[in-house]
C-alpha cells in the first residue's frame, strides 16, 4: 500500500513524489496557478491534483500527462 501526501503549490514537492511526475508538475505550476497539490496513488500509479482544477497522471503506459480535470 502507497500513502498519499500533500504540499502547497510553488514549494518542493516531497519525497514520495515520483520524480517522472516533477516536470509536469513544474509546467502546470508554470502557469501561475495556487493551491495545493494532492498525490494519490491508483492501481500503482502516481496522479498529483492540484485543487485549483488540474492533474498530473502517470498513464497504463508510463506517459505522463497534465490536464485540466476530466468530470
Amino acid at each position: 500500500m502507497q500513502l498519499g501526501t500533500r504540499w502547497a503549490a510553488g514549494a518542493e514537492p516531497p519525497a514520495s513524489v515520483p520524480a517522472l511526475l516533477r516536470p509536469a508538475i513544474a509546467e502546470v505550476e508554470s502557469r501561475g496557478l495556487v493551491g495545493h497539490w494532492t498525490l494519490t496513488w491508483l492501481e500503482g500509479r502516481a496522479i498529483a491534483e492540484l485543487d485549483a482544477g488540474w492533474e498530473v497522471v502517470q498513464t497504463s503506459t508510463g506517459d505522463v500527462i497534465a490536464r485540466p480535470f476530466q468530470d
